[in-house]
């Protein structure tokens, strides 16, 4: 339980002995982040820091839907390309392909979506390209 101020203790003195007790327990050994700079001092002051953190954190975005589907739909076939099997890049854009006809169906907030569906044969094509010149330049 906190200790309350003695009567007539001013509040800093007070607050100041209780830290320096609290140090003298080694209550503030090991904390995360000793001896480390405080992330964003190099960075312009922003009132708003701690939501942008947060959202961060949450991986969460104030995107419109359709704009979050189109990220969504880069960094898959990205993922697609970068797979290390067949069955990889079709379960990638299987997956993404279901996101895709959903919001096709019923289209969701924001800028207009301007995507269609994968064309799975054709990025497998691509991926079986990328990966023959690959292994022709000996990676």
């Amino acid at each position: 339980m906190t200790e309350r101020i003695p009567p007539g203790m001013d509040v800093e003195t007070w607050a100041d002995r209780q830290v320096r007790e609290a140090v003298a327990r080694g209550e503030f050994k090991d904390l995360p982040g000793f001896g480390k700079p405080l992330p964003g001092l190099d960075r312009p002051h922003d009132e708003l820091w701690w939501i942008k953190e947060k959202l961060r954190r949450e991986r969460l975005s104030l995107l419109p839907a359709s704009l979050v589907l189109r990220k969504e739909a880069e960094d898959a076939h990205a993922a697609a390309l970068g797979a290390r099997s067949e069955g990889e890049v079709r379960r990638v854009l299987e997956a993404i392909n279901e996101k895709i006809a959903a919001a096709l169906r019923r289209p969701p907030e924001g800028p207009p979506l301007r995507l269609g569906l994968f064309d799975v044969e054709e990025v497998v094509r691509e991926w079986r390209r990328r990966r023959e010149g690959q292994e022709e330049r000996g990676a």
